[in-house]
């Protein structure tokens, strides 16, 4: 057969399947490999494969109104479920790599704030509503408004913030910074290791985690921070053996005795939309969900905005791609974690260590999903990586998002002001949300004392006064007497 009868066959066969998976997710156009891709995916699961843990353990610790705890291992499915079914929607749907799962923080808040006032059912309903209302937000064109009113080095701002912050997760997380307790009557808040020095094996993982991987990214070499996460369980299931550990926090490295495990889906579909109406009232149940609103909304934001920076697809105008598909789904998620009785599930910033890996597109999502998928059957095996091996990734994404701190004008105080308190505000408060709340109300007050306020743009004006009562909430409630 000639070259050319081969090339006709091949033609006639039509693009390969990888072909098109590669034009569907544009892997090739947007700089990127299967590879990388597929790193990348796993690289995000093991970095926020933690929330398996961490949820169930914040949600199963409280109690309801009536006394009532949610059971551990049904939250454990839920989490999984919902993580691997919206993390794949948003790589199928938004095409980036953002994977999703129950957000800390709101989870707390379900926690100890909702579940106090109301019935589990009752409280996962105002999680649903709110996921609803933030849909609606979206298909008015209003959320993806707000960001596109946002300037662009203030957007930058948020970027370096959260590499700060997410670097501070890191470090929190392996137990290499600490919270002084306030009875202690100390003069800093927090302190090197639980002691102020440093002790124990697993604090040695981490630090060689950290070493390791900022050795591996300076050598650039391929997979450095999936091999880090790799190697340095590896390194903490044999110190784990070899040792005598006293605790290793949330996950201890050792092999498991059995590792397939039934999910248990009991906890799906329990929940009341409009239960807490009649538990705490109306004017209650508004602020607490303007509450869970604002603070879905803008981290949500800062995360999108923060991983498409990162990896580089953010267009000329600073705007994220396909952004309108991006929230409805973020929305969606919020919808599904409340269904499922996991919390409001939201983007996850943790998705910058698959960004790192070289993840461009949403075919990363597929890998991080497809794991969360095996969770629910694999919780055992999947568990194993210790915050201490999976941290030194987080530090070391801290580094990368940092690096945008270059493109912000410290000249002008009306950008230079606003940047510098979204970037401190955020890792000091360990929020996302206050960090953009305190960048946006300096950016508005400094351009009207600067006499130029109408370069503000409206949408700034609203939200800027959203995030004042925000930040005023107690005094409001008390003046209402909801407090």
């Amino acid at each position: 057969m000639s070259e050319a009868q081969k090339t006709a066959g091949r033609q006639d066969a039509g693009p390969s399947t990888v072909t098109g998976v590669d034009r569907f997710f544009r892997i090739t156009e947007r700089g990127s490999t299967f590879g990388r891709e597929i790193r990348g995916g796993f690289a995000t699961f093991f970095t926020m494969a933690y929330i398996l843990v961490l949820n169930p353990l914040i949600l199963g610790s409280a109690k309801d109104k009536s006394g009532e705890q949610l059971d551990p291992v049904q939250l454990t499915t839920a989490t999984a479920l919902v993580a691997a079914v919206m993390t794949i929607v948003m790589g199928v749907g938004g095409n980036l790599p953002l994977a999703l799962a129950a957000g800390l923080g709101l989870n707390a808040v379900v926690a100890f704030q909702l579940a106090p006032l109301m019935s589990w059912d009752d409280a996962m309903g105002l999680i649903v509503l709110e996921g609803l209302l933030i849909c609606v937000l979206v298909v008015t064109g209003l959320r993806e408004a707000v960001m596109h009113a946002i300037p662009q080095q203030l957007k930058q701002a948020i970027s370096v913030g959260i590499g700060l912050f997410i670097a501070l997760i890191g470090f929190v997380d392996a137990g290499f910074v600490t919270r002084i307790p306030d009875a202690a009557n100390t003069t800093v808040p927090v302190q090197l290791g639980s002691t102020g020095t440093l002790a124990g094996w697993p604090m040695l993982v981490f630090c060689v985690g950290v070493l390791l991987t900022i050795g591996l990214l300076a050598r650039k070499v391929r997979g450095a921070i999936l091999v880090s996460i790799v190697t340095m369980t590896v390194v903490a299931l044999a110190v784990n053996a070899l040792a005598d550990v006293e605790t290793w926090g949330l996950t201890t490295p050792e092999w498991p005795d059995t590792i397939v495990d039934a999910p248990d889906f009991g906890l799906l579909g329990q929940f009341s939309l409009f239960g807490a109406f009649g538990q705490v009232g109306v004017v209650t149940v508004v602020l607490l969900v303007f509450t869970l609103i604002l603070s879905d909304f803008f981290d949500t934001m800062g995360t999108v905005v923060g991983v498409s920076a990162e990896a580089g697809l953010l267009d000329e105008d600073g705007k994220v791609p396909g952004l309108g598909k991006v929230l409805l789904i973020d929305g969606a998620a919020a919808v599904a974690g409340g269904a499922a009785s996991a919390s409001s599930a939201t983007s996850y910033i943790e998705s910058a260590a698959g960004v790192g890996e070289g993840a461009r597109t949403g075919f990363a999502n597929l890998v991080t999903g497809s794991l969360f998928g095996l969770a629910l059957f694999l919780t055992p095996l999947l568990t194993i990586v210790p915050l201490q091996a999976a941290a030194p990734a987080l530090v070391a994404v801290g580094f990368l998002m940092m690096t945008q701190v270059k493109h912000i004008d410290w000249d002008r105080y009306e950008i230079a002001v606003p940047a510098f308190l979204t970037i401190a505000v955020m890792p000091f408060t360990y929020s996302i949300t206050n960090g953009i709340g305190a960048g946006f109300l300096a950016y508005v007050l400094i351009k009207t004392v600067l006499g130029r306020a109408k370069e503000v743009h409206w949408l700034l004006w609203g939200t800027s006064a959203l995030f004042l009562v925000y930040f005023a909430i107690d005094p409001i409630e008390q003046l209402l007497g909801v407090g």
